[in-house]
């Protein structure tokens, strides 16, 4: 800051001397002369209008005014000579000004438009001659204006920039915590379901069937260390923008579930006492990871609508690896639709999502024979070369 102050400084002395140079060392040039050695000398300013714009404007203003009133008139020299002169010199204040006007607050770049035209106005009033006076302070006003219009255009343009991005930022961050309710959502309201028939099955058998309950609470303790898992995984991958931790203290961290782990989900909601049939069918296939999780958690959420809803003992889940779309069906043949789509949960809200978010299409809705069906479609990109082992 100092350093830059220091330049400042002896960018507006350097700018000084040059105007003392111009109206006593050149007093006899061509008006035109001194016009264009004003306008250059701004270029040493270029510090300090940084800096501090306003003082800028003041030792523009001042600079100009000498080189415009404290040059005496020359011999010959022309009227169209002095009124040029009068021009480019208070252009260098006119390009000041537009700065000011696109940076500044808009109270101070007021005020600095006010106190730069009252200048201009005075100087070209007394200094023009004869019928130039109007023609003078015509140019002289439609220079100012267009500096200012300038300025105006670039502060938009820039508030424009910030707003937009401020509105990404703000997409950002709404896209993330829906994804993050999404997951969390799936994840919990899964395990949970399980979790609560399993402890309904221990509470109702400990007397009497010691061994089946205590299978249950295996059941129960297996999936919620499954959950506080995905729990971890997902609030590490929360702090992980945190850059002040490093990754010698992050533990290493399970995979996200896919696909390949839907045997074990099926395996997990028979022990809640729904029997599932897993079908595949077509190139079975790595996919991207993204079309993966989410295949899997559509899988998930609507094999949890079937154990606290349908009313039924089996469902089957059929998943079909196409040419240019990944296909995954949930069917029952419970209760229907009374409890699937209730419109106070999120089930089927987080899969509409997920699906919309892929560009793929969802249907949900009950089954004309009875049950439920849930059935979604993501695009596939071109097939990619490893075959998944189904062993």
């Amino acid at each position: 800051m100092t350093r830059t102050r220091a330049l400042a400084c002896a960018g507006a002395a350097a700018y000084l001397l040059v105007v003392g140079l111009l109206v006593g060392g050149a007093p006899r040039a061509s008006g035109t002369v001194h016009g264009v050695g004003a306008l250059l000398a701004v270029s040493l300013l270029a510090g300090l209008v940084r800096w501090a714009p306003l003082t800028a404007l003041a030792v523009t203003l001042f600079g100009s005014t000498a080189v415009v009133a404290g040059r005496p008139s020359a011999a010959g020299d022309s009227l169209e000579a002095s009124y040029q002169g009068q021009f480019l010199a208070f252009l260098a204040v006119d390009l000041v000004l537009g700065f000011i006007v696109a940076t500044c607050a808009r109270r101070a770049s007021m005020v600095a438009v006010a106190v730069s035209a009252a200048v201009q106005l005075l100087v070209i009033g007394g200094f023009a001659h004869g019928d130039g006076v109007t023609v003078n302070v015509v140019i002289g006003l439609l220079a100012l204006t267009a500096s200012c219009m300038a300025g105006l255009l670039s502060r938009e343009r820039r508030e424009h920039a910030v707003a937009l991005r401020a509105q990404e930022v703000a997409e950002a961050v709404t896209a993330e915590r829906l994804r993050i309710a999404r997951e969390l959502h799936d994840m919990v309201a899964h395990s949970i379901g399980i979790i609560a028939i399993q402890a309904g099955v221990a509470g109702r058998v400990i007397q009497t069937q010691p061994t089946e309950a205590r299978e249950a609470l295996r059941a129960i303790e297996a999936t919620s260390r499954e959950t506080l898992s995905g729990l971890r995984r997902t609030l590490v991958s929360l702090r992980q923008a945190d850059r002040a931790g490093t990754a010698s203290q992050r533990s290493p961290l399970a995979p996200a579930p896919g696909l390949a782990d839907v045997e074990r989900l099926a395996a997990a909601t028979e022990d809640a006492g729904v029997r599932v049939d897993v079908r595949r069918s077509g190139e079975q296939r790595a996919v991207p990871a993204d079309i993966d999780l989410s295949a899997y958690r559509i899988v998930q959420e609507a094999l949890t609508n079937v154990v606290r809803h349908a009313g039924t003992g089996h469902c089957r889940v059929a998943i079909d690896y196409g040419d240019e779309e990944l296909s995954v069906e949930v069917l029952d043949d419970g209760r229907g639709g009374t409890a699937h789509g209730s419109p106070h949960g999120f089930g089927i809200i987080g899969m509409r999502e997920r699906v919309g978010l892929l560009g793929g299409h969802l249907s949900t809705g009950p089954r004309p024979e009875g049950g439920f069906r849930v059935a979604a479609r993501l695009p596939l990109p071109a097939p990619v070369g490893s075959l998944v082992d189904t062993r």
